[in-house]
């Protein structure tokens, strides 16, 4: 994923998984629902939402946790749906974009895009 030195980014990603156990933990209590209640109703685990809560998660679980929650809302605000320009679409001129070019002068080699 990163390079090994590259100590910082790891950091900085162990630090927002577990920042964002703890969101979907307190989204529960303030839900007022147990851990049980939250596995209930997506059909995993009480195991596998407790490991998500502490941010060892896969993606399938935490969007599964946020429906059940009556959260899935919440990931447009934290990945916007992305729009083009009026430009870009006349550029395209009604084809959908199909692959990245990868040849964006804004990043750097090794920067992260996000």
């Amino acid at each position: 994923m990163f390079p090994k030195g590259d100590f910082k980014a790891i950091m900085l990603i162990k630090e927002i998984v577990s920042n964002l156990g703890e969101r979907l933990k307190q989204a529960r209590l303030n839900a007022d629902l147990t851990q049980q209640d939250i596995a209930d109703k997506t059909g995993l685990s009480r195991k596998v939402i407790m490991r998500a809560e502490k941010g060892h998660a896969q993606l399938e679980t935490v969007v599964a946790i946020l429906v059940a929650l009556g959260l899935s809302k919440q990931l447009d605000l934290f990945i916007p749906i992305p729009t083009e320009s009026p430009v870009q679409l006349a550029k395209r001129q009604g084809q959908k974009r199909q692959r990245a070019s990868g040849n964006n002068p804004q990043l750097k080699k090794g920067d992260p895009a996000w």
